[in-house]
């Protein structure tokens, strides 16, 4: 396959961007159609249009010549480099100021390459096959041993697990089987930053840091992918990240192929059914240890529900009252709001007069999912868009609700409790 490449590399003459150049110049976005893409009985991908097959080739190269490519996931836009190539990986945390203590995702695009990853002797448990059978290719990681002489350490950050995961986007997955190799690739965004959805996201902030982006359109899902452990002794599966795959689908997956009830096991929650604080200093997954999501203006969390007893809760005019006496410097406020279309918060809210409200709509109360898909979406637009705050209703914590309630935790810098909805 890397000669097929090589071939084909050489005859489109296809030029590599060296770092010199790529602070020279910006960034390259090139168009590539998912909908020109499939992918034959062997898992090959088959791509009907020249432009998006020389895309997607381009792409390849660039891997196999240890450079980055930003490309399109089913969650968020991934910055991807050869996941078996500390050099190549590394440029992943120069290029996103990442942590060296912040682990990486390894993509696959098979079967066949997952188990080249895996140490010799390791048999993927019963629990996970069901999962790989219900989730993959999806947005669900799954946490393996790790084979230190496949993977390098920067990848795991010295961890004994490696997270990894097979993504269900026409061009991703075929970027990955183009290039056969396995891809790091954590969101193409600078670290702690809201992640990318839109190609647009990633070449407004990583233009000039990574050689080429893949427009392929935005993403279906908005958020990053689930993270399950499955590891320990006990049997039962901790979500360590909340993403793409709901706890109530893993649930459900589960109960259609046991049969007997007292095989399932249970489905844990990181920090709502369980803590720990070792793995909390030491991650083995990212989106753990650091503060992420926040855009370059304040956010504050609007919750309904009831409050910590230790908590009191504020009407929605104390609450704005007291932003613009606190915020406005004598000037007229404009605030982002990030709400359902159909919540009483957001009637009473954009009834205060006293700012200039700038709404992006979340979808209705009965679509968490929809809420999740926009979620990043709306804290990049109203921060481009110059808002001197922005403002989000927070969810039930149950479906897509549980990882929306997670990323909006992360990028509030308060929250805020209102009684009066």
């Amino acid at each position: 396959m890397r000669g097929l490449l090589s071939r084909l590399s050489v005859r489109k003459r296809w030029p590599l961007l060296s770092s010199t150049t790529k602070m020279a110049f910006s960034t390259e976005v090139v168009r590539c159609d998912p909908a020109c893409i499939s992918f034959d009985a062997a898992g090959k991908p088959v791509v009907s249009s020249q432009k998006t097959s020389e895309a997607l080739f381009r792409a390849a190269r660039l891997l196999n010549d240890k450079q980055t490519v930003a490309f399109p996931t089913e969650t968020v836009y991934g910055l991807g480099a050869d996941a078996l190539d500390a050099a190549a990986s590394s440029k992943i945390y120069a290029a996103k100021g990442r942590p060296p203590d912040n682990p990486l995702i390894v993509h696959v695009s098979s079967r066949e390459m997952l188990q080249r990853l895996l140490p010799v002797s390791y048999a993927i448990p019963p629990i996970y096959e069901i999962l790989i059978r219900h989730f993959w290719p999806g947005p669900l990681t799954l946490l393996f041993p790790t084979n230190p002489d496949v993977i390098p350490s920067l990848i795991t950050a010295n961890q004994p697990t490696v997270a990894i995961r097979m993504p269900s986007h026409p061009v991703a997955r075929a970027l990955i089987a183009l290039a056969d190799t396995a891809v790091a690739a954590p969101s193409a965004n600078s670290s702690g930053r809201p992640s990318p959805t839109r190609a647009e996201h990633v070449f407004k902030d990583l233009n000039g840091k990574i050689a080429l982006i893949l427009d392929g359109g935005a993403c279906d899902v908005g958020l990053e992918s689930t993270v399950v452990d499955g590891l320990h002794e006990d049997g039962n599966i901790r979500v360590l990240r909340p993403g793409g795959v709901t706890v109530e689908g893993i649930e459900e997956a589960l109960r259609a192929e046991l049969v007997d009830s007292a095989a399932i096991p249970r489905v844990l929650v990181h920090r709502r059914d369980f803590r720990d604080e070792v793995m909390e200093q030491a991650p083995t997954t990212p989106g753990m240890k650091y503060r992420h999501y926040s855009p370059t203006v304040p956010v504050v969390l609007l919750k309904t529900s009831l409050p910590p007893s230790t908590i009191q809760p504020r009407t929605v005019q104390a609450f704005l009252d007291s932003i613009v006496k606190e915020r406005s410097s004598g000037k007229r406020l404009s605030i982002g709001l990030m709400a359902p279309s159909d919540s009483p918060l957001l009637t009473k809210m954009t009834a205060y007069d006293g700012v200039q409200w700038v709404p992006h709509l979340l979808g209705r109360l009965s679509e968490p999912g929809i809420s999740a898909q926009r979620l990043f979406d709306g804290l990049l637009t109203l921060d481009n868009a110059g808002v001197d705050l922005i403002v989000v209703e927070g969810l039930k914590e149950e479906k897509e609700g549980l990882a929306f309630m997670n990323r909006v935790n992360k990028a509030a810098g308060e929250t805020v409790w209102i009684e009066d909805v």
